[in-house]
């Protein structure tokens, strides 16, 4: 093998073994020996909010109620797009309900 051959063998297996280790270097997870298997590194992420976004999206989730879930680690409950139904509306749906209707919603909510 000729020596200019050798040597940009030696620089592709060298590129190829760099590459993956610099774009583990620019992520949050890196491996780690052992068990553990990845360690976590909230430094090396890259915000594009300013400080006083942040904040005042913290105060609209204090204000909404948000952030009494989100704190907890549960998920938000929707906001009610428009006025609900009412008794009657149900008890009309509930009436004209076809026998197909009427079987799988049995199905489906006695088990059987």
């Amino acid at each position: 093998m000729s020596k200019t051959r050798t040597t940009a063998l030696f620089s592709l297996l060298a590129a190829v073994l760099v590459v993956p280790a610099a774009a583990q270097a620019s992520s949050l997870w890196h491996p780690a020996p052992g068990d553990q298997g990845f360690t976590f590194h909230p430094d090396h992420s890259t915000s594009t909010k300013t400080r006083a976004e942040v904040l005042r999206e913290l105060e609209q989730a204090k204000a909404d109620g948000s952030y009494f879930y989100l704190q907890r680690g549960l998920a938000v409950p929707s906001r009610a797009s428009g006025p609900g139904k009412t008794r009657a509306e149900v008890l009309e749906e509930l009436v004209d309900m076809t026998p197909t209707e009427r079987a799988y919603m049995n199905e489906l909510y006695s088990g059987s």
